[in-house]
């Protein structure tokens, strides 16, 4: 797939450390890759965490008590079993773990359309779709987020889906399941399951005609990583939608997801930087509403 360009981002209160530590021993292959501290942040001193699960890459931070996660946006986890033996005991061992302080939201049993699935609630709030795939047609990665579009944006998944093919690179649609009619709370029409592919990565959307107390928030974002500052440009343009909600490379769009658009570059500068340098950086953006890339060059490269 090359380097992931699309980075889930989950903000907590200040369980960002612990919540990384669990998940990165309950999931298979899984590190933390780096850690850096924003100081003087309007949440005092947060610690920004990059991480992988299972080769997929995540990031955490710790920024105080603004926004809850909630399920809006999940977690899907594909056990393979025509490339895992073992899948459904493995599908069962991860269950348990993230049973443990959570709460199921669809318990782990046999549906119509997996011999083995569950949607769970972790203690950390996020949740997660772990399902037994069957084997054939084309092959999904093992962890895809998944857009649930409910409350005032319900019935716009496939609407939302058409969008964001339309602003990113290497895209396509996947399988489209739309509810029958006669479902109980779900239009006809409306989106059951559907999978899609941003920049070579899979992300997966449904709609929800059931009453949800819950929708999109900053709590999880998607990070996109940009090598310059007119594909920020790009993506700022195409994908805010809402003026408030600009704030240090933050964005909202049209449907309420919450994206960060930032510069490759970033990285580097936060894992490799001073102390001081990282913090002129950290107040430079805060600063911001579009990060501008130059400007943050420039104040990370103050003798």
């Amino acid at each position: 797939m090359g380097k992931q360009k699309i980075i889930p981002h989950l903000w907590f209160d200040r369980e960002a450390n612990e919540a990384v530590r669990f998940y990165t021993t309950i999931f298979p292959d899984s590190e933390i890759i780096s850690r850096s501290v924003l100081h003087d942040t309007p949440s005092g001193d947060s610690e920004s965490i990059t991480f992988t699960l299972s080769g997929y890459s995540m990031m955490a931070i710790d920024a105080g008590p603004y926004f809850k996660i909630n399920p809006s946006i999940s977690f899907f986890v594909n056990f393979d079993p025509s490339k895992d033996d073992k899948a459904g005991e493995h599908l069962d061992t991860l269950w348990n773990a993230l049973a443990e302080g959570g709460e199921p939201l669809m318990p782990l049993q046999e549906y119509p359309f997996s011999k083995q699935y569950g949607w769970i609630k972790d203690k950390y709030g996020v949740s997660w779709q772990l399902i037994l795939t069957k084997a054939e047609g084309e092959e999904r990665p093992f962890i895809m987020p998944s857009f649930l579009f409910a409350g005032y944006v319900y019935a716009k998944a496939e609407e939302a889906i058409d969008f964001y093919l339309s602003v990113f690179n290497h895209t396509r649609k996947g399988v489209v399941v739309h509810y029958p009619a006669g479902m109980e709370m779900d239009k006809e029409g409306t989106v059951m399951f559907s999978d899609f592919m941003l920049e070579r990565q899979w992300f997966a959307a449904m709609d929800s005609g059931y009453p949800h107390a819950f929708g999109f928030n900053e709590a999880i974002s998607l990070l996109v990583e940009c090598k310059d500052q007119k594909e920020i440009d790009y993506y700022w343009d195409r994908l805010s939608a809402d003026p408030e909600a600009e704030q240090c490379g933050w964005l909202k769009d049209k449907y309420g997801v919450s994206w960060q658009i930032t510069p490759e570059i970033m990285d580097t500068m936060m894992e490799k930087g001073s102390a001081e340098q990282i913090d002129r950086l950290t107040q430079a953006f805060l600063k911001m509403k579009k990060l501008d890339v130059e400007q943050l060059k420039a104040v990370y490269e103050e003798a």
